[in-house]
């Protein structure tokens, strides 16, 4: 048995603006430090199908995540195989993450399904997570968009 999870948000830009916030190297660097003590390091990035990002970010505490591209459709949807491990554990575990960019009026309905968690427990703990770095991705979206003169 497999435990999906769903998060979803709607976001002030177009779908171009958000999906291009999603896989771009340094917006990366902002959105997945969440928390004022927390750092994002880009070790690798390769936003194309069959390609690899890999992402070390947090604070005291360090987790790594391996992200391999299957579809990217820009500004549709991106799909990718994500391994996440502590980086002091030995093993990680895989899931498969769908990321949909719809467009509504003057925003974008973006949709994140994350499937492939083995128990509700891992599931669950991720799903506290996400809305945190939703939150914390839609901010860096707005700042984008002001740096291009859009309100």
């Amino acid at each position: 048995m497999s435990y999906d999870l769903t998060v979803e948000r709607l976001i002030d830009g177009t779908p171009e603006e958000v999906f291009d916030a999603f896989i771009d190297r340094e917006a990366m660097k902002e959105w997945y430090a969440i928390q004022a003590d927390w750092e994002a390091n880009v070790q690798t990035h390769d936003a194309t199908v069959g390609g690899r990002t890999t992402i070390v970010f947090g604070g005291a505490e360090k987790y790594r995540e391996d992200v391999t591209y299957s579809v990217i459709d820009r500004p549709h949807r991106i799909v990718y195989r994500e391994d996440m491990r502590r980086v002091s554990d030995e093993g990680g575990f895989l899931t498969e993450v769908t990321v949909t960019f719809v467009p509504q009026g003057d925003k974008t309905l973006l949709t994140l399904v994350q499937s492939g968690f083995h128990d509700a427990a891992r599931r669950d703990a991720h799903q506290q997570g996400w809305p945190q770095f939703i939150d914390r991705f839609e901010q860096v979206v707005a700042k984008r968009r002001a740096a291009h003169g859009h309100p």
